[in-house]
């Protein structure tokens, strides 16, 4: 029995032991299940956490893409407008523009301008082209009476206009076509004298010399054509004023 009995201890302590050591990875198992389990509750926890940023993160950028959107609208809109004021700017703007042009144009016609006519430069007052043109429009058609009428009226009221010898070369020949040699001749003459380098200074000599020619004035004639060689020499009416010359020799 005294044999037995230590063995039974022994195999009673064997057995504790061994239930000890059985009992330990059981609780390290359970420990291990919870630190596991919270780990994937703060990990949860955490995802949760990044998922609602993240949606929060999204949800901001939605509503910066919304207002972006919103301010890309406006900013067109402006532009559109902008497009427009720029349009109504330049419509007006062209307005105003041809508006002093015409308004200019109009004052001119009631202000003197300075013009060229035929070589003779001068002052021309409102009117002065408009009673010239109507003048030469009537002796073209052949109202020679009236052309010289109107002629001789520009010559009076016009004494300093650039169309003064113009004028008067055409008055002589409207006197000239009613066979006023007389006065044609005066007109020519007086022109010469007045305006002696014009162009149509050498015309009016010899229109003087036909003139002369008609009325049987040949010494007079012969002494115009011989003014005319003298003074334009090198001219076409001096060519001519050679020709007659010789015809009349």
């Amino acid at each position: 029995m005294l044999f037995r009995f230590p063995l039974l201890r022994a195999v009673a302590a064997a057995c504790v032991v061994g239930s000890v050591i059985m009992s330990v990875p059981a609780h390290a198992g359970v420990f291990d299940d919870n630190e596991a389990r919270k780990a994937v509750l703060d990990l949860r926890t955490k995802t949760n956490g990044l998922t609602n940023q993240l949606q929060a993160a999204q949800r901001t950028i939605f509503d910066q893409q919304n207002r972006l959107d919103q301010l890309n609208q406006q900013l067109g809109t402006v532009r559109g407008q902008n497009e427009d004021l720029a349009n109504q700017v330049a419509t007006l703007q062209k307005q105003q523009k041809d508006y002093y042009a015409d308004l200019d144009s109009r004052l001119k016609k009631f202000e003197p301008q300075q013009e060229t006519i035929d070589g003779v430069t001068g002052s021309v007052q409102p009117g002065e082209t408009e009673a010239f043109n109507a003048a030469s429009t009537q002796f073209r058609n052949g109202d020679y009476k009236n052309a010289a009428a109107s002629f001789k009226a520009f010559v009076s009221k016009h004494p300093q206009s650039p169309y003064q010898p113009t004028a008067r070369y055409w008055l002589g020949n409207a006197l000239y076509a009613q066979r006023d040699y007389k006065e044609s001749t005066a007109i020519w003459q007086d022109l010469v004298k007045s305006y002696p380098t014009h162009p149509h200074a050498p015309e009016a000599l010899l229109a003087i010399a036909n003139n002369q020619i008609e009325q049987g004035q040949k010494a007079a004639a012969k002494q115009t054509l011989q003014q005319i060689i003298s003074q334009y020499g090198g001219t076409e009416v001096a060519q001519n004023a050679q020709s007659k010359l010789s015809q009349a020799k």
